[in-house]
């Protein structure tokens, strides 16, 4: 992939995408919510916030933090908030659906080499033999809520395994991490600055990779409502800008290493602002350089892996099948592939 340095424009993304990031027609410090979660894989929010580069592009953002994808999802489509990166769910898709949202760039991907998202078993579970993930056939998965990205990745490998997984709806995150270390559910998937310390712990174990099962999966997306994504370009450009600025920042710093030490030590300190925010630095930093994974450069957009989503969501019944990639992304602010 190509490293933008962290001052550079979006230009040689596209025509279109080049056109409106030139010079973005907005007022100077206009405010808008970007929505968050306490994930290193949110860092691009995070450092354009802090060094400046939404602010270079005209906006005052204030992050707001959510606990799950679901109510993020809700909230862009409310208006309270404006722009938020996170996974595909069912409530989202029903969402672009109504014509309220619009998936408009790629967040997190997981990418051959890089070390992504575990699959997790209790201990319990573990002790009782089920030590790889063809071993959780009959077995509880946890998941926020149906429809979920965890549902998804759960079906994905049960279906390349061949086995059946029931799966227990918690809502949120710090629900599910207490039912997995208390045998309430046998397993689970999460990105690594989570999976990393839970298996440390030994109360959890790590049985594989989602990685081996979905291996170029667009893990997040960037997205905001149809309104912003239609009747406001240059502000959604603008973001679209500031945000690809630190992701560059993120992926040179903590995945090529071109500062060294020295430059991971300085983006540690950032990220801990915002994730693991109650521990202290030096207890917090193994975890954060742990979820290091690489985000998508310029914010491009695997169309495959979206789409694959999007057809599993319809395949179970969740979303539906009319539902065209037309109506969940807008292609016009970032670079596609498919991988």
């Amino acid at each position: 992939m190509v490293n933008f340095n962290r001052r550079q424009t979006l230009g040689m993304l596209g025509a279109a995408t080049a056109t409106g990031l030139a010079a973005p027609a907005i007022a100077q410090n206009k405010k808008i919510v970007v929505g968050a979660l306490r994930f290193t894989s949110h860092s691009a929010s995070f450092i354009g916030v802090e060094r400046g580069y939404f602010a270079d592009a005209g906006l005052d953002v204030e992050l707001r933090f959510f606990q799950a994808a679901q109510p993020m999802a809700v909230a862009i489509a409310s208006g309270d908030v404006d722009y938020a990166v996170t996974a595909i769910s069912g409530g989202l898709i029903s969402l672009a659906d109504k014509g309220a949202i619009k998936v408009i760039g790629g967040g997190l991907s997981e990418e051959p080499g890089i070390d992504g998202q575990k699959i997790l078993a209790s201990d319990a579970a573990f002790q009782a033999g089920m030590t790889t993930p063809a071993d959780m056939d009959g077995k509880t998965f946890g998941m926020s809520t149906a429809g979920s990205s965890f549902h998804y990745m759960g079906s994905k490998v049960a279906a390349a395994e061949g086995i059946d997984l029931s799966f227990k709806p918690l809502q949120k995150v710090g629900a599910i991490i207490g039912a997995l270390k208390t045998g309430q559910i046998d397993a689970w998937s999460i990105v690594p600055h989570i999976a990393k310390p839970l298996a440390g712990s030994g109360a959890v174990h790590i049985i594989g990779n989602i990685s081996d099962y979905l291996p170029n999966y667009q893990v997040t997306t960037v997205f905001t409502s149809t309104g912003n994504a239609e009747n406001q370009r240059d502000q959604t450009a603008a973001f679209i800008d500031g945000f690809s600025k630190g992701v560059s920042d993120y992926n040179s710093t903590m995945i090529d290493k071109a500062g060294g030490d020295e430059g991971v030590n300085e983006m540690v300190k950032l990220i801990h602002k915002y994730v693991y925010t109650d521990r202290p630095l030096e207890k917090a930093s193994p975890s954060i350089i742990n979820g290091t994974m690489r985000l998508n450069e310029g914010a491009k957009l695997n169309a495959a892996s979206v789409r694959d989503q999007l057809e599993w969501f319809q395949s179970e019944g969740l979303v539906d099948d009319g539902i065209g990639m037309e109506t969940l992304v807008d292609t016009s602010y970032v670079e596609t592939y498919e991988a």
